[in-house]
């Protein structure tokens, strides 16, 4: 089973949105040499903590920055969007960069809706994400004689798309399609189970997919201590209650005792939501990480974990990349001298 990263880019307070692409750089650089499959990025409007929202500009930056790592979006949030104009951005990036590119596409607008008004005009009142998914995928295949309209650059590249999602929706449409699917449990954990039942049952065989693939999302915030991963996971904690109060903002600096900064019943609400995490030191995230992956079974893990200080956040990640390389997990593009 291989690894990926997941990265919302993050502002830290204190720092400038350069600072945290720049960060999001030497992210992904480390992450290739970790061994990490892919590094994915989200798509986020209007919000002041996150540096992702050119979702596909930041992807070719980074892949042009790395050598053989995937980079894709985990993901671009389709009804934001007209197929065609996403159709050409990754067809380029599939050109510029052959084979190293992914699409993830949610049905979500991934902010709220002035924004999402403000970048699609006419949002559609009816669901149009399953057609939309469908015209992608035309305009990204091979085109037809009778086709009218072309992604230039795209057509023939074929770039794969992935489903997001984080409830049986999506896991019943990639079923349907053939795709694979990833589902959001580092964040939305309750029908984790269930969907990746649901995808497995249902899944239709295409020419995109011989068999289901499903990828689980989860957290890890590791340091050299139980002591010091705890301390690294209150900036999320924060960042989550801030985000559920309607007041969202750069990534806070982490704090000693969570308990103490917010009400302990919100603090139990975060927790509940990040119950698909491992937290602590290497051996403890080791133990952590094997008990989930026995319990859920996925094809593929994606990591996320937003850590307040950048060396901290490449220190977790790699901590994280060696637990699955000692769980027997495999590795990918590693350098000769960690191979």
């Amino acid at each position: 089973m291989k690894y990926s990263l997941l990265d919302l880019a993050p502002i830290p307070e204190g720092a400038t949105t350069a600072q945290a692409i720049a960060n999001s750089v030497a992210l992904a650089q480390a992450a290739e040499r970790f061994g990490y499959n892919r590094h994915w990025l989200a798509e986020h409007h209007n919000s002041r903590g996150i540096a992702s929202s050119a979702t596909s500009v930041l992807i070719g930056h980074i892949a042009g920055a790395t050598k053989r790592i995937r980079v894709g979006s985990g993901g671009v949030m389709l009804p934001n969007h007209a197929p065609l104009a996403i159709a050409e951005q990754f067809g380029t990036l599939a050109t510029i960069y052959p084979d190293r590119i992914d699409l993830g596409l949610g049905r979500a607008p991934g902010t709220d809706q002035n924004t999402a008004r403000a970048l699609r005009r006419h949002m559609a009142q009816q669901d149009t994400f399953p057609r939309d998914v469908g015209e992608l995928l035309a305009y990204l295949g091979d085109p037809t004689p009778d086709q009218k309209l072309h992604a230039v650059p795209g057509e023939g590249t074929n770039v794969p798309i992935w489903i997001l999602g984080s409830s049986l929706y999506g896991a019943q449409l990639a079923a349907q399609v053939g795709l694979p699917y990833a589902f959001a449990s580092h964040f939305a954990p309750d029908a984790l189970e269930q969907a990746a039942e649901v995808y497995r049952r249902s899944f239709r065989p295409s020419q995109y997919l011989e068999k289901p693939h499903f990828m689980m999302a989860m957290n890890v915030f590791a340091g050299e201590t139980d002591e010091e991963g705890e301390y690294l996971r209150t900036s999320m904690q924060q960042a989550f209650i801030k985000l559920r109060m309607g007041d969202p903002g750069p990534l806070p600096y982490p704090v000693k005792d969570i308990n103490a900064v917010y009400d302990p019943q919100l603090v139990s609400m975060v927790d509940r939501a990040f119950s698909v995490s491992a937290c602590g030191s290497p051996d403890t995230v080791r133990r952590q990480m094997q008990g989930l992956i026995e319990i859920f079974n996925p094809d593929e893990i994606i990591i996320a974990g937003q850590i307040h200080d950048p060396a901290k956040r490449i220190r977790s990640f790699q901590i994280a990349a060696e637990q699955m390389q000692a769980l027997g997990h495999e590795a990918s593009h590693l350098e000769p001298e960690q191979a």
